[in-house]
């Protein structure tokens, strides 16, 4: 297969090939993130260490991405550049991505998952505008309303995954089940866990509390014969605790959750670094504690967990964050390629039918009584 980079005229000129389809193939916005492209190119040299089977075409500007593969031979030797000129900018709004970003890197990478040339595609840049792109140009997968932004959060017994994390500001009990389902196949597929148990993000366990919504989606999966654990409604602190292993929730409320857990995160570690300042004895103290806060460190490091993932398109598309370095683009390209290798969004679909089953079940009753 033979890979096509459009110039800023339009024309076509080869600067690479594909290896075969028995490669993981990749396409990454190489121009997305504030420190694009050098730690995309770095990103993506650690990455193929893990996987070495991986391919990736990287959609940016040549001139740019030649030197840095010209001095990295490991990421040279798996990596095809689509010369692209144009970029998503971090400010632009999603409607405005959609109207004139056709020729940008990030619109070239999604369309290359689209066309088959790549299984998934990796981006830093403007979330919002990742999101729209993916949406529009992979579709949602059949029976998903709204796709959702899924991660993985350490707690206490280990990993939770949570969604929806900032792409749904409002949802109804509709979509709260479509991601409850789509969490599930996720954590199941990507952790490991056999059955993963589930909860809905609420003010109280009780199964009075919260919003109508709520109640009406816990209602649902409750009736619904998924194979699932519904553990019923979880509270902020379950989060962190690992009551669950999926974290059910609105946009709105996921974002917020996340940025007031990092914002602890970095606070408690500003407090750290500070008391240490405060005498000679507290600064020979943390040569005994540093293996210990290091080990800690590294449990909570969030390029650990770097690559939130774009559950309900048809496709694979992974965010990173825009600032990371280039272990944390590593991480998201990790994602990436087990959400191919698994087959997750084939999970997804098996359980939706199952759920669309049950509604129309239900539906059928209720209309003949």
């Amino acid at each position: 297969m033979r890979a096509l980079a459009l110039g800023a005229t339009g024309t076509a000129r080869v600067v690479g090939n594909i290896v075969s389809a028995s490669t993981v193939t990749l396409a990454l916005d190489a121009m997305g993130g504030d420190h694009a492209p050098g730690i995309v190119v770095k990103g993506v040299a650690l990455a193929h260490v893990r996987y070495p089977h991986t391919r990736f075409l990287l959609f940016g500007d040549e001139a740019k991405l030649k030197p840095l593969l010209a001095a990295d031979a490991t990421a040279a030797k798996c990596c095809t550049i689509i010369h692209t000129t144009e970029t998503v900018s971090p400010e632009a709004k999603p409607s405005q991505a959609l109207r004139g970003g056709k020729q940008t890197s990030m619109w070239k990478a999604i369309e290359a998952v689209k066309n088959g040339e790549a299984s998934g595609v990796v981006s830093a840049g403007n979330t919002g505008a990742l999101m729209a792109m993916s949406k529009l140009i992979m579709r949602p997968l059949p029976g998903i309303d709204r796709p959702a932004i899924i991660s993985i959060i350490p707690t206490r017994k280990g990993e939770t995954a949570m969604l929806d994390l900032g792409a749904n500001v409002q949802c109804d009990a509709r979509n709260l089940v479509e991601f409850a389902i789509m969490g599930e196949c996720f954590v199941r597929a990507m952790l490991g866990i056999e059955r993963p148990t589930v909860g809905l993000l609420n003010i109280g366990s009780e199964d009075l509390k919260g919003t109508d919504t709520l109640r009406e989606a816990a209602a649902r999966l409750r009736d619904a014969t998924l194979d699932m654990e519904f553990h019923g409604f979880v509270e902020g602190d379950d989060i962190t605790k690992g009551t669950v292993d999926v974290v059910v929730t609105d946009g709105f409320t996921g974002n917020v959750a996340l940025k007031t857990a990092e914002g602890t995160a970095k606070l408690y570690t500003e407090f750290l670094r500070n008391a240490v300042k405060t005498s000679w004895i507290a600064q020979f103290g943390m040569l005994f504690a540093k293996p210990v806060i290091m080990q800690v460190m590294a449990r909570t490091d969030p390029r650990r967990y770097n690559g939130a993932l774009f559950l309900g398109v048809n496709g694979v598309t992974v965010k990173s964050h825009g600032g990371t370095d280039a272990v944390g683009f590593a991480n998201a390209v990790g994602v990436a390629v087990d959400m191919v290798e698994r087959d997750v969004n084939k999970q997804i679909a098996e359980q939706l039918a199952r759920m669309t089953l049950v509604e129309e079940t239900r539906v059928t009753a209720v209309a003949s009584e």
